[in-house]
């Protein structure tokens, strides 16, 4: 997926979901990542800083 004159970032899931609270899990879903170690490119907004932000203890922006 290619954005043309926009900004991306890489984030990637380095902290298992098991045993946390349960809306950090949903922003970690939200974001798309699924499994540990799984990577996606987003478009970078203030709603995705603002999700990775809250579950910045999990993951990792590349």
């Amino acid at each position: 997926m290619q954005m043309t004159g926009n900004k991306t970032l890489t984030v990637k899931l380095v902290k298992s979901v098991a045993g946390t609270r349960e809306d950090h899990r949903a922003t970690v879903r939200g974001l798309g990542l699924r499994r540990l170690n799984s990577t996606r490119v987003l478009a970078d907004t203030p709603a995705v800083r603002g999700m990775i932000d809250k579950v910045s203890y999990l993951v990792r922006v590349l």
